[in-house]
């Protein structure tokens, strides 16, 4: 069972869990299209942090940035190689999103790239109902960025 909780990311296998995160975005994109939010920017109030963990080891991470009363941002999404395709990115992505409603935000929206290794991600989030979208926030569209949304 994963246990999903509050995270301040001062655990260093949190801390690891995001680093693997950025190193493996900046090797599957193209320079100056990462947007994936380092330990500061992860720290500001307008972001809450979820870690999953099963049983000691941490399965998976996820965030959620307020953009404004009734839009957040997904950042963050990631799972440990040791978890993959066991459930924990669902169950985080379902936390979040259980999270923004509470909130009383009405829409969820996602920034990411394009290629094989974001394929399976894709699928989660169109599964979920995540549909292609304009960008938003400060995201310029490129040939290598898309954007999800979902109406809550």
């Amino acid at each position: 069972m994963l246990d999903i909780r509050a995270d301040d990311l001062s655990h260093p296998l949190m801390r690891a869990l995001l680093a693997l995160h950025l190193k493996d975005m900046h090797a599957q994109s193209p320079p100056g299209t990462v947007f994936a939010l380092d330990l500061s920017a992860l720290s500001s109030p307008s972001v809450q942090v979820w870690s999953g963990w099963h049983g000691e080891r941490v399965a998976c991470i996820g965030a959620l940035k307020r953009l404004s009363p009734g839009q957040g941002e997904i950042k963050s999404m990631r799972t440990h190689p040791d978890f993959l395709r066991q459930g924990a990115a669902a169950a985080m992505l379902e936390h979040i999103i259980a999270q923004a409603r509470a909130t009383g935000m009405s829409c969820l929206s996602l920034e990411t790239g394009r290629g094989q290794a974001f394929e399976p991600a894709l699928a989660l989030y169109r599964r979920r109902g995540f549909v292609s979208g304009a960008p938003f926030a400060d995201y310029q569209a490129s040939d290598f960025n898309q954007f999800l949304h979902l109406a809550l």
